[in-house]
């Protein structure tokens, strides 16, 4: 069903079974097995396919960087912030160099520099054997290859900062290195995607880019947009929180490359909104992976690795008649308790993105919905109800990772467009997102007229950010945006606020109900919830069972204030910090800028 990345790169093992002095004192042997299999299409996929193993390993992103890195925002948060935890500091912008959920020598940030060891060694090997020519094989193998390194890179920065740069294999002269100025990075991954669009065809047109496992060009370009924008944004860098200074990553010329390439995404009509907001995540959890639609490029993971439902799906007890993946599984994060009230009620985005009841204990293998508490919401994104294969394992259950989709283009687009060319520019791009998310019926009042109103720049940009926030919410990007936009303490501390309001159902969230009323479905599984709506506050009828929807007291100041650690300053903590485990392992090269 997967794209078999676990086996395939056993062709790359060859190339770089350690990496010990035996190895880097040794490239006469390298270098006959790069000719071989660099020069042959078959053995070089195989090796490509091996770039993309470190991203399943244990520690990797599978068990430690897609649970944490995101968390916590103006929309999500780890659901146990308020404890007392290496596993909640990492969400709270209190990290240590020796959290012992990351301070391992497997972890993350050593799997993502195996990923981008074993690039660099295809990259220089097809270079040297493969004749990679647009149109070729061997030339997309290249652009495959080019993007999971920047991949791999745009990860270690957005979650560290500067880094060290390696852009060619590991040997003696380059074992130990000093971290590089993001800003050199940045371009250097910036013109590799560059690269890598003219090797690679648009999805649908190969057999290679029939799948969203596998690299084309709109993903290529959309990437490259994203990055452009993350470059010339706001970030921490080590003397203060700032753009770069770097006129090569200057607003005017990196706003202009990302509205170029989503531009160029959106002409080619090689991809597209899919035709409802739920029907898109539902064939997601159905693990659809035909190229062309919404999703842009998805992490692969096998059945047997990988864990995002296992992480953010809707709570599931027990096992049971969706499952068989073990004991509460899903809902360790969710969104923050005022997302759903912030949502239009007319959006279709909601109901889908937040979901107010878990799963419990299954009888007789059948478990049942019920209602959790107001300051506990769940990522409705991900369900294991909506998948069609019945997931078996116990520690992971196989599900991809969305990395990009076409929603975050048309949102790139817009914000670009707004910048450069004014709002009446950007209009189009955000009307489409909308038209999706609300029903026709009212498109001429939540679409037209509210984006027709949007007549500033100032008006446009910030109907996009909270346009972001309704489309993405439960993906983990509004962090890195947050950031880029310089408003992640504000907009925490905006959450903190919103949350304390409607814990004492006060400013905009007075008229919340303090009461929901439910009774199931004729499935006697799915609850039928009445008084989740503003307005919805008497008893519908006397067969519905009244719950209490309220969040008040100590407990409820002591979590809204977990959004960020006290003392905290969640600007100067941006990033974490690199573990202690590969400061001590780098000859005195590595340090933790940022007040760590």
């Amino acid at each position: 069903m997967k794209h078999k990345i676990l086996i395939a790169g056993f062709i790359l093992a060859s190339l770089f079974t350690s990496c010990s002095d035996d190895y880097l004192d040794a490239p006469a042997q390298s270098t006959l097995d790069e000719s071989v299999i660099f020069s042959s299409p078959g053995l070089a996929e195989g090796a490509i396919d091996g770039i993309k193993i470190p991203f399943a390993e244990t520690n990797s992103y599978r068990g430690r960087f897609l649970p944490f890195y995101g968390l916590n925002t103006d929309t999500e948060w780890y659901n146990s912030s308020q404890t007392v935890s290496d596993a909640s500091d990492l969400c709270t912008y209190d990290a240590k160099a020796n959290n012992s959920q990351m301070n391992t020598t497997n972890n993350a940030w050593a799997m993502m520099y195996s990923g981008i060891e074993r690039a660099n060694i295809c990259i220089r090997g097809l270079r040297a054997y493969g004749n990679p020519t647009p149109g070729s094989q061997l030339g997309y193998l290249l652009g495959e290859a080019l993007t999971l390194r920047a991949i791999y890179y745009a990860d270690l920065i957005k979650a560290w900062g500067d880094v060290p740069y390696r852009f060619e294999p590991l040997n003696n002269g380059n074992l130990y290195v000093l971290k590089t100025s993001r800003d050199e990075i940045y371009k250097q991954l910036l013109a590799d995607l560059g690269e890598a669009a003219t090797l690679v065809p648009w999805p649908g047109e190969t057999t290679a880019t029939s799948s969203v496992e596998r690299i084309n060009k709109a993903f290529v370009k959309g990437f490259r947009a994203r990055l452009a924008m993350a470059a010339s944004g706001y970030q921490q860098y080590p003397d203060g929180v700032r753009r770069s200074t770097d006129p090569q990553l200057s607003v005017a010329n990196m706003y202009a490359l990302a509205l170029s390439e989503c531009r160029s995404v959106i002409a080619s009509g090689s991809a597209h909104l899919e035709s409802s907001f739920e029907t898109f995540w539902r064939k997601y959890n159905q693990e659809y992976l035909v190229a062309g639609g919404e999703s842009l490029w998805e992490i692969p993971f096998s059945e047997g690795r990988g864990r995002m439902l296992f992480t953010f799906a809707v709570r599931h007890t027990t096992n049971d008649q969706f499952h068989a993946n073990g004991a509460n599984r899903g809902g360790t994060a969710g969104p923050l308790p005022f997302v759903f009230y912030d949502y239009d009620q007319a959006d279709t985005r909601r109901d889908v993105t937040c979901v107010p009841y878990k799963y419990g204990t299954a009888v007789n293998n059948v478990a049942k919905q019920e209602l959790g508490a107001l300051n506990t919401w769940y990522f409705g994104k991900y369900r294991y109800e909506w998948m069609t294969r019945f997931v078996t394992s116990t520690n992971d259950d196989g599900v991809n990772k969305i990395y990009m989709r076409y929603a975050e283009v048309l949102l790139i687009a817009a914000e670009a467009a707004n910048e450069l060319e004014g709002p009446s520019a950007a209009a189009p791009y955000l009307k489409e997102i909308r038209q999706r998310a609300f029903p026709s019926a009212v498109h001429a009042v939540k679409v037209d007229a509210y984006v027709n109103a949007l007549t500033s720049k100032a008006a446009m940009f910030n109907a996009i950010v909270e346009e972001n926030k309704f489309e993405f919410t439960g993906e983990m990007e509004r962090k890195q945006a947050l950031i880029r936009w310089n408003l992640l303490k504000t907009k925490l501390d905006e959450a903190k606020v919103k949350m304390a309001n409607l814990s004492q159902r006060a400013g905009e969230y007075a008229t919340v109900p303090t009461t929901l009323y439910y009774k199931f479905k004729a499935d006697n599984v799915s609850l039928d919830i009445y008084g989740l709506n503003r307005g919805e506050t008497a008893n519908p009828g006397a067969d519905y069972t009244s719950f209490a929807w309220t969040w008040t007291g100590a407990a409820a100041d002591t979590k809204i204030n977990s959004l960020y650690k006290a003392g905290v300053n969640p600007d100067n903590r941006q990033f974490w910090p690199i573990w202690q485990v590969f400061i001590d392992g780098s000859n005195g090269k590595i340090v933790n800028d940022y007040g760590y």
